[in-house]
């Protein structure tokens, strides 16, 4: 079970994170969220990871521009797209890209994934009218695709107390937290970051407590 924690805005955080054991970091270059970190703060927690941990630069309805200077300044192993991006968009990059799918009353998951045929795998999430992520909110499980050819990273309102029974419902190669372990927006909480990777890995290996 890969685990990400994203919205990391301290290189302390970073640091705490990986010898907890995630597998991948996020950063948020999104302006709008009180998650957002500036390129050049983030090629200081760039320069802390260690090299088999995938740095995720997160991106929503971005100009072209804004996220070329992101790649000038960061060493990005993964570009993840939150909002209406085709897939011409996120394969200008020459980047591996995952693509953030809302989960939206109605939505056809699976021809949805076939748009980005590229993508690296589909993080799906929940859905909120005019927010592109990090709302805290879960939704139905069950609407997961299963086994599905595709990578599934499950996302929305998860933390160390869900992750486990949401793992079981969703089957997902992969979990994505950042609200849920935090003691405020984009300050991460050392216990809740070691709880939710406990969790969620021990879970996949039928150990969880």
């Amino acid at each position: 079970m890969q685990v990400k924690i994203c919205g990391i805005t301290r290189v302390e955080d970073a640091l705490m994170a990986v010898d907890a054991g995630a597998d991948a970091l996020g950063l948020v270059f999104y302006k709008a969220s009180p998650r957002y970190i500036d390129p050049k703060a983030a090629a200081a927690i760039a320069a802390v990871v260690p090299p088999f941990v995938t740095l995720t630069g997160l991106f929503v309805n971005a100009a072209q521009g804004e996220v070329d200077q992101a790649l000038e300044l960061v060493p990005l192993n993964l570009l993840q797209f939150h909002g209406e991006e085709g897939a011409r968009y996120c394969e200008q990059f020459r980047r591996p890209y995952i693509k953030a799918l809302r989960m939206k009353e109605g939505l056809d998951t699976i021809a949805a994934m076939e748009e980005h045929p590229k993508s690296r795998g589909f993080l799906l999430d929940a859905y909120r009218p005019g927010v592109p992520g990090g709302t805290g909110e879960t939704f139905d499980w069950d609407r997961v695709p299963q086994n599905s050819p595709r990578s599934i990273v499950l996302a929305g309102g998860l933390n160390p107390d869900n992750v486990a029974n949401a793992i079981k419902a969703a089957h997902p190669q992969g979990v994505d937290v950042s609200g849920g372990v935090e003691q405020a927006p984009g300050k991460k909480d050392p216990q809740k970051v070691a709880a939710f990777i406990r969790a969620a890995k021990g879970s996949h290996l039928g150990t969880a407590e």
